[in-house]
């Protein structure tokens, strides 16, 4: 299309000036998001690499995982060669944290630690150590932002992003584990730092991988990050993925809390909150045989296959028991493989797809081939060539004025049809709020009980761990325990009335669409006016062309708004309770605990009656506000395009005759094969 952009007269007149508009728009960039999750060991590195082809990509093996880093894997389509993008935090966002970190070590350096305790200490001391060796030690956080110590990342201090660019994945490989990773007995005495901890993202590219074309793998941490920076980073990632990914050794998948906790604690941000359509649960080392009387080839093939079916039996009834999972995720949205990256590369025992690597290739593949920004291009380039085409022609005149009452009175009544079924939600979810909101108020003592007296836990640990929830916002991420989230818990009985209703009203499926798939069903029928209107076929044409448009850009507008409609419910409890959270965090001394627990109670008490009520308004708001845009942007944008093309000639544009025809045929072919397809992603 830069050839139409370049053909096109330099008039200043409104259809070339909404022609090359038009054309800059089109665009195939956007991506489909798979997020990885797994815990350190779970063979996370060796399945990537396996599934891409690229075995030397991401280091796997005993080299500890820095579970901070968020690692993106795409294509690198420009380029044969192998980069990796490497954006860090900033210098304000690491003062803060620093700050943050040592004030911890600081608070509760004269109190007996448990178990749990000593995690974060050993946690703190690997990130401060990772980056500047013992000198931390005694010194202020401004003492530790002295330029001298990120000489080796200029980057950094400049707030400018690394590139590394390489020949081969191993090279790549080795020159990112600094920044990815950490290991103090690497055995390199040359490498002192490792700058894991100032890394926000890394992005992988792999040079013209077919399976990476519009896909981009996400190795994610398990849970989100004390560094706000990096927690919202994750948050935004995780509700963008369309499949999520959780990985786990075969042996221990059914009984593994750990990566279960994952799950449980990530659906909310998937779910309603999020985008994704499919969880695979993903078994690892799925070869791996202990105690076999038959070592014969055979016996050992019976034995991994029958293990592997037995697995995939116990993960699915293990989800099955997740009820606050599958408020999210019906049993269709999860799948369970058992797989071998070992096998799939060396073929001892198990052909290639019995180890079902392939199944995950194939996986990928259907999601590059099923990629709309393809269609949505030539669909575009179709509408604009027909528009010009249209544009030049000079026997229109007689059936402009009926085609456009015709139109004109098909778009009212399609506003209306899309009008009714969201004011129908939009009352199903009114009523559902104010049956949370009573719960909300008549349980926030108990919910406020679970953080503030925690069974089982001593005095000592509530008072650290509390001192953490309320530095931080009302949110703790510990090194292995469960994260607390004290704005989450009290907003739970409002998103809890609405999960069921919320998920029927925006589904992730693509094929179903928001407010019962109603952006879908609006129509000007423009293919019945053609046969009515011959002589303003290609006028008309434009039109189709520009519905499906807009209704795309719609749908992915809702996807997106969505989130920030069901997270608006926590974010308003957030907002109402940092106050409480800053008088809590200034106590000190002797009554500090008790201090703090007071505060907080006082605060949620004076506020009951009126935070769950502001977090009911402030939904339903957002609500209406979507619901204006949507009938705006499809009666303002149809009106737009009906004045350009059956209002406004320009004999003096191009003739594209040929170029039509030839983008037309696309057009009709991709359309065919959408249509033969899955759903668009």
């Amino acid at each position: 299309m830069r050839v139409v952009q370049q053909r096109l007269p330099n008039q200043d007149s409104n259809i070339n000036r909404f022609l090359r508009n038009k054309i800059s728009d089109l665009d195939t960039d956007k991506r489909v998001l798979v997020g990885v999750f797994g815990k350190t060991g779970a063979g996370k590195s060796s399945l990537i690499n396996a599934v891409i082809g690229e075995k030397n990509l991401l280091p796997s093996g005993s080299i500890s995982a820095c579970t901070s880093v968020m690692i993106k894997v795409e294509a690198n389509m420009k380029s044969p060669k192998y980069e990796a993008d490497i954006e860090f935090i900033t210098k304000e966002e690491w003062k803060e944290e620093l700050w943050s970190l040592l004030n911890f070590l600081g608070d509760n350096a004269d109190q007996g630690n448990d178990q749990d305790e000593e995690e974060d200490y050993r946690d703190i001391d690997e990130k401060l150590s990772a980056v500047y060796g013992e000198e931390w030690r005694n010194k202020s956080p401004e003492d530790l932002m002295d330029n001298k110590y990120f000489k080796e990342i200029p980057e950094f201090v400049q707030s400018r992003r690394k590139i590394l660019t390489c020949e081969s994945a191993k090279e790549l490989s080795a020159k990112c584990a600094k920044y990815t990773k950490n290991d103090s007995e690497d055995g390199d005495s040359n490498r002192k730092r490792w700058y894991w901890p100032l890394v926000k993202c890394v992005t992988v590219r792999v040079p013209k991988n077919r399976l990476l074309q519009h896909v981009t793998i996400v190795d994610l941490p398990g849970t989100g990050d004390r560094n706000k920076s990096r927690d919202e980073m994750w948050k935004s990632v995780v509700g963008s993925c369309s499949t999520v990914w959780i990985v786990t050794e075969l042996n221990r998948a059914a009984a593994e809390k750990e990566t279960w906790e994952i799950l449980k604690s990530a659906s909310s941000i998937m779910g309603n909150g999020g985008e994704c359509q499919q969880i695979h649960f993903i078994c690892t080392k799925s070869d791996h045989v202990e105690d076999s009387d038959d070592h014969s080839a055979a016996g050992v093939r019976a034995l991994i296959l029958k293990k592997n079916m037995k697995a995939k039996e116990e993960v699915n009834k293990e989800f099955k028991k997740l009820n606050k999972v599958k408020k999210h995720f019906s049993d269709d949205c999860f799948k369970v493989f058992t797989v071998s990256s070992k096998e799939f590369l060396k073929r001892k025992h198990l052909e290639p797809d019995e180890t079902e690597i392939p199944k995950l290739q194939e996986f990928l593949q259907e999601l590059n081939d099923c990629h709309s920004e393809t269609l949505n291009y030539v669909s575009g380039a179709y509408g604009i060539l027909s528009l010009i085409q249209g544009a030049r022609s000079r026997n229109m005149a007689g059936s402009t004025a009926d085609v456009c009452k015709d139109l004109e009175e098909k778009i009212s009544h399609e506003l209306e049809k899309v009008r009714r079924p969201i004011e129908e939600a939009y009352m199903t979810l009114d009523k559902c709020l104010s049956e949370g909101v009573k719960n909300s108020e008549s349980s926030c003592d108990k919910v406020l009980k679970s953080i503030l007296q925690p069974r089982g836990v001593k005095g000592s640990a509530v008072h650290k761990t509390l001192k953490c929830v309320v530095e931080n916002g009302g949110v703790h991420t510990p090194k292995k325990k469960k994260p607390i989230n004290l704005n989450v818990k009290l907003a739970s009985c409002l998103t809890n009335s609405i999960d069921e209703e919320f998920k029927k009203t925006f589904p992730n499926e693509r094929k179903c669409g928001a407010f019962n798939g109603v952006i879908n069903t609006f129509s000007l029928d423009t293919e019945e006016l053609i046969q009515k209107y011959k002589d303003v076929e290609l006028q008309l044409i434009f039109l189709k062309t520009e519905e499906e448009k807009i209704k795309t850009v719609l749908n992915k507008t809702i996807r997106e708004y969505k989130k920030t409609v069901y997270k608006s419910l926590t974010t308003t409890i957030e907002e109402s309770m940092q106050d409480c959270y800053q008088q809590a965090a200034g106590f000190r001394g002797k009554d500090s605990l008790k201090n703090m627990r007071d505060t907080i109670k006082q605060h949620v008490h004076s506020l009951k009656n009126s935070m769950f009520e502001q977090a009911k308004d402030t939904m339903l708001g957002q609500l209406r506000s979507l619901k204006v845009f949507i009938l705006k942007e499809l009666k303002e944008t149809m009106q737009k395009s009906i004045e350009l093309s059956l209002k406004t000639d320009d004999y003096s544009l191009p003739d594209f005759k040929v170029e039509l025809a030839e983008v037309k045929k696309h057009y009709n072919a991709l359309k065919k094969s959408q249509e033969e397809e899955i759903p668009q992603i």
